[in-house]
C-alpha cells in the first residue's frame, strides 16, 4: 500500500509529498518531496494508542446522570455500574466493546488497551472456558481491526482491609489459579490477531492482596503492567488508615515502578510524590472526561512535566469517546486550575506537544511500537480533513491546534491500524454491521433495567 500526503508529522517534524509504503502493516519507507502517487491525503500524522478503557461502559454512557440522595459521587456512579452490569452477557460484552471501538478508529486512536476486570457469570463462579470474556474482547477487535493490548485485571479483594467481594463485584473475583487460567486463554484468544499485546492489571491496591502486587510484574515478563492509582480521596484515605503511606508513596516504596508501569488517573497526588512517580519512568494515564465526569480532581500537569514525566490519554468509561476532547479538556482543566493559558505545553505548540506526548506514552503503555512515521513502525496513522472550515488555511503545528481546540467530529476522515484501513471517509468500514447488532443490545438491556 502506497500513501501520499501533502503534509506529514515526522519524527523531524512537518513535511511536504510525503510518500509512504506499508508493507505487512508496517511502514517500510518514508521519502518526501514525491509526486502524488497511491491514495492521497492532505495531512497524515500518526494516530495515538487510547491507553485505558473499558468498554463495556459504553453501553451506560448518559444512564448515571441523575442525582441521588446526598451528593453523588465516584462511589455512587460505581454502584450504578455494579446494578448495570448484571444484566450482561458474553455476546452483549462483544457486541459493546465492538461499538466502543469503532467509536474510538473513528475519533482518531489507532490501538486501545483494554483494562478488563469483567471476567466472569452473574453471581460468580467461571464461565466453561474462564478466559470467556477476554475472548469477546479479542473478538471484537478481530472484526472492527482496531489494535489491542488486552489487560486481564486481577480482583480479589473489596478492600485494603481484604474484605470479601460482594454484589457485583463477584463478576471480578479471581484466585490465583482462575486468573493464571484465564491469562493463558487470553493468550491464545489473542494469538490471531497479528499485532495484540498482553500485559496485566492489578485493580488498584484497595482491590489486590499485597502478596499478589509482589508478584504482578513476573505474571507476564516483559509485558506492560497497569494499576488505578490514588484517583479518589476516600482511596487515599483508606490505604493511609491500612498501610501507613498514601498510596503513591506506597507504590514508590514497594512496587518495581518502571517504564512497564501505566498508572491511572493519579489525580491525587502531593508535589513530591508526583515528581517522584515522574522519574520512575512510568506512564501517567490520564482520562480527563472520565476524570471530570466523575468528580476526580485533576492531575498536576505542570509537576509531571517538570520531572519529565510520560503521560497518555484514555477513555476510561467510554462516557464520550473523543480523542481530540481528551486531549482538550486535559489542557484546559489545567488552565482552570492555574489560570494560565498553554500549560501542557513546550516551545512547541499546545496541540503539537500534546499530541507527540500522547503518541509516546501511549505506545509505552501498550508496548506497541508505533507512535512515529518512521520505518519499522506499525503503520498507525489519521488523516485529518484538511478541507473543512476549521482547518482551512492552516498548516504544520496549527493543523494539530485546530483539530483539538477548535475542531469539530468527524475531522478524521481516515485511519490505518497496523496497516489495516479500518476509517475511510469518516466511517469505519464494519461500522452499520456492528451498529445495528449494538442497538438490538441496548433495546435489549434498557428493557430489562
Amino acid at each position: 500500500m502506497i500513501l501520499h500526503a501533502e503534509s506529514a508529522l515526522l519524527p523531524e517534524g512537518w513535511a511536504s509529498d510525503v510518500r509512504i509504503v506499508i508493507e505487512d502493516g508496517r511502514i517500510a519507507s518514508v521519502n518526501h518531496g514525491h509526486a502524488p502517487e497511491g491514495l492521497a491525503y492532505g495531512c497524515l500524522v500518526p494516530a495515538p494508542v487510547n491507553l485505558h478503557s473499558h468498554t463495556f461502559q459504553r453501553a451506560m454512557a448518559g444512564m448515571t446522570e441523575a442525582r441521588t440522595a446526598g451528593q453523588d459521587s465516584f462511589w455512587t456512579w460505581r454502584a450504578l455500574m455494579y446494578r448495570f452490569l448484571q444484566r450482561l452477557s458474553p455476546e452483549d460484552v462483544q457486541a459493546i466493546a465492538a461499538q466502543a471501538m469503532v467509536e474510538m478508529a473513528e475519533s482518531g486512536f489507532s490501538a486501545v488497551c483494554e483494562f478488563h476486570y469483567l471476567h466472569h457469570p452473574v453471581g460468580g463462579g467461571t464461565y466453561a472456558d474462564p478466559a470467556e470474556m477476554s475472548a469477546r474482547i479479542a473478538a471484537a477487535a478481530g472484526e472492527t481491526g482496531l489494535g489491542l493490548t488486552h489487560l486481564p485485571v486481577i480482583y480479589e479483594q473489596g478492600g485494603v482491609d481484604g474484605r470479601a467481594l460482594a454484589g457485583g463485584q463477584l463478576r471480578f473475583g479471581s484466585s490465583p489459579e482462575v486468573y493464571a487460567a484465564i491469562l493463558e486463554g487470553a493468550r491464545a484468544a489473542l494469538s490471531v490477531l497479528p499485532d495484540a499485546g498482553l500485559g496485566v492489571a492489578p485493580h488498584s491496591l484497595r482491590a489486590v492482596s499485597r502478596a499478589t502486587l509482589d508478584k504482578v510484574a513476573g505474571m507476564v515478563p516483559g509485558g506492560p503492567v497497569h494499576i488505578h492509582i490514588a484517583e479518589q480521596v476516600a482511596e487515599v484515605t483508606e490505604v493511609q488508615a491500612a498501610w501507613g503511606a498514601r498510596p503513591v508513596d506506597w507504590a514508590l516504596a514497594n512496587l518495581p515502578l518502571d517504564a512497564r508501569w501505566c498508572m491511572i488517573h493519579a489525580t491525587q497526588m502531593t508535589s513530591s510524590e508526583t515528581a517522584a512517580l515522574a522519574r520512575t519512568g512510568a506512564v501517567a494515564g490520564l482520562c480527563p472526561i472520565t476524570e471530570a465526569n466523575l468528580g476526580d480532581g485533576i492531575f498536576d500537569g505542570p509537576g509531571w512535566m517538570a520531572a519529565d514525566g510520560a503521560f497518555g490519554v484514555g477513555t476510561d468509561s467510554n462516557v464520550r469517546i473523543s480523542l481530540a476532547e481528551e486531549l482538550r479538556l486535559l489542557e484546559y482543566s489545567q488552565r482552570l486550575n492555574h489560570k494560565a493559558r498553554a500549560v501542557m505545553a513546550d516551545a512547541r505548540s499546545t496541540g503539537r506537544f500534546l499530541w507527540e506526548r500522547a503518541l509516546k506514552g501511549g505506545a509505552q503503555a501498550a508496548g506497541r511500537t508505533s507512535g512515529r512515521i518512521e520505518v519499522g513502525q506499525w503503520a498507525d496513522l489519521v488523516a485529518l480533513d484538511t478541507g473543512d472550515l476549521r482547518l482551512e488555511g492552516v498548516q504544520g503545528d496549527q493543523l494539530l491546534d485546530a483539530f483539538l481546540f477548535a475542531g469539530r467530529d468527524g475531522l478524521v476522515t481516515d485511519l490505518w491500524s497496523a496497516g489495516r484501513h479500518i476509517v475511510r471517509e469518516g466511517r469505519h468500514i464494519a461500522r452499520d454491521a456492528v451498529e445495528a447488532r449494538f442497538r438490538a443490545t441496548m433495546r435489549r438491556l434498557r428493557e430489562a433495567l
